[in-house]
């Protein structure tokens, strides 16, 4: 099942020429959840090939303007281009009032349903479950209530061994071992284990968005396979990263190393760094398997731990 995330921007709140505020595609098994949407949103997906049909939900971090300021052009579009479908839209409960502010004054009307839930910024919960994913919220640490996300690739049943004897096996049969239940066949109960491939470790993915840094969200970010944070500064902008309640790429580093996770982006990028290198190579010294969101790439979850 696909299971990778496409960054469309990346920078911090400053514009910088040729990079665009936070906003993320994750692709799971060709459902599209989008992660924060910074302006240029839609242009960045059109320019990358992201198909936007495929969008499903929506969740914004917190309301800082370069992590949703993209959204209600977003949505006019998809209207525009006479959407039907639902959309889902997770945000903190502030949202409520700027989209209604946007009907009212802006006109702002849509052709389909937009569903929305708050997301809790105080305590993790269990925000959303479907049949592909969950998806859990966090508290992070910022300047106004900010929520992380953690994506975890939800159990599918069990496939099939390519050397099992498949043509002879009714489809009731089939559907049983795939479902991790034993099976008579040639008139012996067979355990289902014969017949099907070991379970694979589920994937997760998770989104640290602007927070200072704070050790307490170990337990939330623990073995994850590809954890995204930001990394607004290097350390020698130690004391700015404080006062604004943002995180060096050497905290970043560390809190990644510490929860033992598989992989690391850094993102969020300050205006300040034409250059990116000095961001990699500080996160790199403290956690080798460091890379950067770089806008049009694509990072494949994988099970790195």
């Amino acid at each position: 099942m696909t299971f990778e995330v496409t960054i469309l921007g990346a920078n911090a709140a400053l514009p910088a020429l040729g990079r665009f505020p936070t906003c993320q595609i994750l692709n799971v098994n060709h459902r599209y959840y989008m992660i924060d949407c910074g302006e240029g949103a839609q242009m960045q997906a059109a320019h990358f090939g992201i198909k936007l049909a495929r969008l499903h939900s929506i969740f914004i971090s917190h309301l800082h303007g370069d992590h949703y300021l993209g959204l209600i052009g977003l949505l006019g579009t998809m209207s525009l281009q006479g959407r039907k479908k639902p959309l889902y839209l997770y945000a903190p409960i502030g949202m409520a009032d700027i989209l209604a502010a946007h009907q009212k004054s802006g006109g702002l009307y849509l052709t389909f349903e937009l569903i929305f839930k708050a997301t809790n910024t105080e305590v993790p919960e269990l925000l959303v479950e479907d049949d592909l994913i969950k998806v859990y919220t966090f508290p992070l640490r910022h300047r106004i209530p900010c929520a992380g996300f953690r994506f975890e690739e939800k159990r599918r049943g069990f496939s099939l061994k390519k050397d099992a004897p498949l043509a002879a096996l009714s489809i009731p049969q089939k559907l049983a071992l795939k479902r991790g239940e034993d099976i008579v066949f040639e008139g012996k109960t067979r355990a289902f284990t014969e017949f099907t491939e070991p379970l694979k470790k589920l994937r997760t993915y998770a989104y640290c968005s602007d927070t200072i840094f704070d050790i307490n969200l170990l337990p939330e970010l623990k073995n994850v396979d590809l954890l995204y944070h930001e990394a607004t500064f290097t350390q020698e902008y130690l004391t700015r990263a404080q006062e604004t309640m943002h995180t060096t790429a050497f905290q970043a580093a560390l809190l990644a190393k510490e929860a033992q996770v598989g992989k690391l982006l850094l993102g969020h990028y300050s205006s300040r760094y034409h250059n990116l290198d000095r961001l990699l190579v500080e996160a790199q010294a403290v956690f080798p398997t460091t890379e950067m969101a770089i806008e049009g790439q694509t990072f494949e979850v994988l099970h790195e731990v």
